[in-house]
């Protein structure tokens, strides 16, 4: 993988996440200060990838972090018939670049055109022990991916192909709530196909199960992007209610 790295011209990495251990009445927070956003960005570069541009595979050599200023990444894995799962999509202010012995653990590409900062390991390593703020906010964001990575393996234990994908909009829609956005509606900036992949489902068997919350009353859908839940009662029941959701309802 070429590419050319721009320096840093912007404020400089940034991560948004839900405290692990103070309350913030379900609204993430900015961790970083201005300072450890500035001394993240002394030893940062932006890097710029098209739509469907691979960023790095699965076993490839570890050397950066990358932290995204704008766009969606889809984290994911193939198996040996080259069939593709995602387990995860990654918005602005997210952290990816996870390793196990110097290798990535997982392989990315660019749902969307992307906008990241990349960040060099080596550089990142010398920097951490002189700065034990900067690791404590880390750990922060990786707690909460961690809460994600375990609401996806609850829908994939999911029989229903309806309730898998409430529980998805579900998850976007408290997304949404964390970073402050409206959640008058849900917006879906991947594909449909790559739904399926999050959810483990086919696309036509994605494409009847929006028809049947549709059917159903339950939703309203505009321009495939964009999702209003109508019978937020009846949602719930297929999604299952999560700890965010009765905070949602009362801002509504």
């Amino acid at each position: 993988m070429t590419k050319t790295h721009k320096p840093v011209l912007a404020q400089g990495p940034a991560l948004r996440a839900l405290h692990p251990w103070t309350p913030t009445g379900g609204r993430a927070r900015q961790l970083l200060s201005d300072q450890e956003r500035a001394r993240l960005a002394a030893i940062a570069s932006i890097v710029r990838f098209k739509k469907g541009e691979v960023i790095y595979r699965e076993g490839d050599r570890a050397e950066a972090i990358f932290n995204v200023i704008q766009g969606v990444v889809a984290a994911y894995k193939e198996d040996s018939n080259q069939s593709r799962r995602i387990f995860a999509f990654l918005l602005s202010d997210d952290l990816f670049g996870l390793s196990a012995e110097g290798k990535y653990a997982n392989s990315t590409r660019a749902v969307s055109p992307v906008t990241v900062y990349r960040v060099s390991l080596p550089a990142l390593r010398s920097r951490l022990p002189k700065d034990p703020q900067l690791e404590f906010h880390l750990i922060c964001k990786l707690c909460q991916e961690l809460c994600q990575a375990q609401r996806h393996a609850i829908l994939l234990s999911q029989r229903k192909a309806i309730s898998k994908l409430a529980m998805f909009l579900q998850l976007i829609e408290q997304l949404q709530f964390t970073r402050g956005e409206r959640t008058d509606e849900i917006f879906l900036p991947m594909q449909r196909s790559d739904i399926g992949e999050y959810v483990g489902m086919t696309l036509a068997a994605v494409s009847r199960a929006f028809q049947s919350l549709a059917r159903r009353g339950i939703i309203k859908t505009q321009n495939r992007r964009y999702v209003r839940i109508v019978d937020r009662m009846q949602f719930e029941r297929f999604a299952g209610e999560s700890p965010l959701a009765s905070t949602i309802k009362s801002t509504a």
